[in-house]
C-alpha cells in the first residue's frame, strides 16, 4: 500500500532549531530527526517565500516555473498542472491544504481537491486543522500543512532571559537589540514547535512519509534574500518509507528540488519530465544552484554551491527594501548600511570561510573560472531569461523599486 505524505513547512526558519545544534528547544523537531533522516546540508532553489516553495512543488527552478516572484504580489506557476498534486492525483492520491501555500494569490488555483479555511495561518490554528484530517481521512492521502511561523513579525520573547542572553546570527553583532530580537524568534519557533507535535501525536500509521522543511533562511538582515547559505540553507528532516528511519544524519547535498522526483521514487511512479532534481534514495549531487530575482524588488543573483566553493553572480546592487523590517535591520541602517554595496562576483571557501565574510574571487581566479562557466552552464540548460538581458516585471504585478528602502513602502504596479 502507498503511504500517505504529510507535507509540513514553516516560513523563515532556516536551520536554526534544536536539531541542527541551535539553542532554540524544539523537542517536538527534535523527535521528529530522531525518528527520520535529517540533511544537514540542505538548500533552497531560491531564498524567497514563492520562489522556493513553487520550486520544491514542481521540481523546476522559479526562472523555468514562472514563479520570479512573490505571489501575493502576483507573480503565478506558469502551468499550475506541474504542482506535486496533480501527479498525485494521477497515482490515486487525494489531497488537502492547510494553512500557508505562496504559490497563488487564489489557493483554489493549484489544484487540491479540498482547501481548508481557517481564521490564520499561525500555528495553533493550522495544527489542530492537520490533526482532524489526518484522523479522519481514507488513504493514500497528500496533506500540506503550512505554518505562518517563523515569519516576521515574531511573538514577544517569553522571558527575560531570552531577551538577555539568546545569541543573534553569526553575521550580525552581539548587541541588546540584536538579542531580543533572536529571543522573538525563539519565541515564534516554540509556537512552530508546537503545532508540528500535534500534527505527528495524529499520525499513528507507520506508513506515512513526513517531509518537515522550511522555506528559507531567518528573517534577518544577510539571510532571507540572500544567495549566502544563511539564505538558502533549510531544515529537512523526512522520516518514513524509503530509508527515512533511524534517527540517522545525512552530510550529502541536497537541493529542495529533490524532494519531487524523490516522492515519485519512494510511490514507484514515473517522474513527470520537466523534473529537474535527483532522488534521495539513489543519486547524488556535486552541487546545487539556486537564484533570486524578484522579491520586494528587482534584485537579481545567481550561485552554484559545492561542497566546498560557492559562487554568486549578482546584476545588480543591493536593495533595502528586499531585507525584512526589523529591529536588527534598523540598528544596521542607523550604522551605515544604506552605504555598503556588493561585489559583481563573489566566490567564498566553505572549509575555511563557512560564514561566506573573505570573498577569494580574485584571489582564486582558476576556481572562480570554473563555477562561472558552470553556472552559465546551468542558466544556458534552464533557459534563464537572464541571459537575455533585464528582466521586466511580469504584467499586473507589484514591486518596490530599487529606491525604497523598506518593502512596506508603496508600492509599482507593472
Amino acid at each position: 500500500m502507498r503511504p500517505n505524505i504529510v507535507y509540513l513547512h514553516s516560513h523563515d526558519t532556516g536551520r536554526h532549531i534544536q536539531p541542527y545544534g541551535h539553542q532554540v528547544p524544539t523537542p517536538n523537531i527534535q523527535r521528529l530527526a530522531d525518528q527520520g533522516l535529517l540533511f544537514r546540508q540542505a538548500f533552497s532553489a531560491a531564498p524567497v517565500c514563492s520562489g522556493s516553495r513553487a520550486a520544491l512543488l514542481t521540481g523546476e527552478y522559479s526562472h523555468t516555473n514562472g514563479m520570479l516572484g512573490l505571489a501575493h504580489r502576483g507573480y503565478r506557476l506558469a502551468d499550475y498542472h506541474h504542482h506535486l498534486v496533480h501527479t498525485l492525483r494521477d497515482a490515486g492520491y487525494t489531497s488537502t491544504l492547510i494553512g500557508e501555500q505562496h504559490v497563488s494569490a487564489d489557493p483554489d488555483d493549484i489544484g487540491y481537491d479540498d482547501v481548508v479555511e481557517l481564521r490564520s495561518h499561525q500555528a495553533s490554528e493550522v495544527a489542530p486543522a492537520a490533526a482532524r484530517v489526518i484522523r479522519n481521512a481514507d488513504g493514500p492521502f497528500f496533506l500540506s500543512v503550512g505554518f505562518f511561523e517563523t515569519h516576521r513579525d515574531f511573538f514577544e520573547p517569553t522571558s527575560v532571559r531570552d531577551a538577555l542572553y539568546s545569541l543573534p546570527p553569526a553575521n550580525l553583532p552581539d548587541t541588546p537589540v540584536t538579542r531580543r530580537d533572536m529571543a522573538a524568534y525563539k519565541a515564534s519557533a516554540r509556537a512552530l514547535d508546537q503545532g508540528v507535535g500535534t500534527v505527528l501525536d495524529a499520525i499513528e500509521d507507520e506508513n506515512t512519509l513526513v517531509i518537515f522543511t522550511t522555506d528559507h533562511g531567518l528573517a534577518f538582515p544577510g539571510a532571507k534574500a540572500t544567495l549566502t547559505d544563511r539564505g538558502i540553507g533549510v531544515l529537512l528532516i523526512v522520516r518514513g518509507p524509503g530509508g527515512f528511519t533511524g534517527g540517522k544524519v545525512s552530510d550529502a547535498l541536497v537541493s529542495q528540488i529533490d524532494i519531487f522526483p524523490t516522492i515519485c521514487d519512494v510511490l514507484g511512479i514515473e517522474r513527470p519530465a520537466w523534473l529537474r532534481g535527483k532522488s534521495l534514495l539513489s543519486e547524488v549531487n556535486d552541487a546545487v544552484f539556486a537564484e533570486i530575482t524578484f522579491h520586494a524588488a528587482y534584485e537579481p543573483q545567481r550561485a552554484v554551491r559545492t561542497k566546498r566553493y560557492k559562487y554568486i553572480r549578482r546584476y545588480e546592487r543591493p536593495v533595502l527594501a528586499n531585507i525584512d523590517d526589523s529591529p536588527s535591520k534598523d540598528y544596521l541602517l542607523a550604522h551605515g548600511l544604506a552605504e555598503r554595496d556588493a561585489p559583481t562576483e563573489q566566490l567564498y571557501d566553505l572549509v575555511f570561510d563557512p560564514n561566506e565574510a573573505n570573498n577569494i574571487v580574485d584571489d582564486e581566479p582558476a576556481i572562480a573560472a570554473e563555477l562561472r562557466k558552470r553556472l552559465h552552464r546551468w542558466m544556458v540548460d534552464t533557459a534563464d531569461p537572464l541571459l537575455d538581458g533585464p528582466i521586466a516585471p511580469a504584467p499586473g504585478t507589484e514591486y518596490n523599486t530599487a529606491d525604497q528602502r523598506s518593502p512596506a513602502e508603496p508600492t509599482t504596479r507593472a
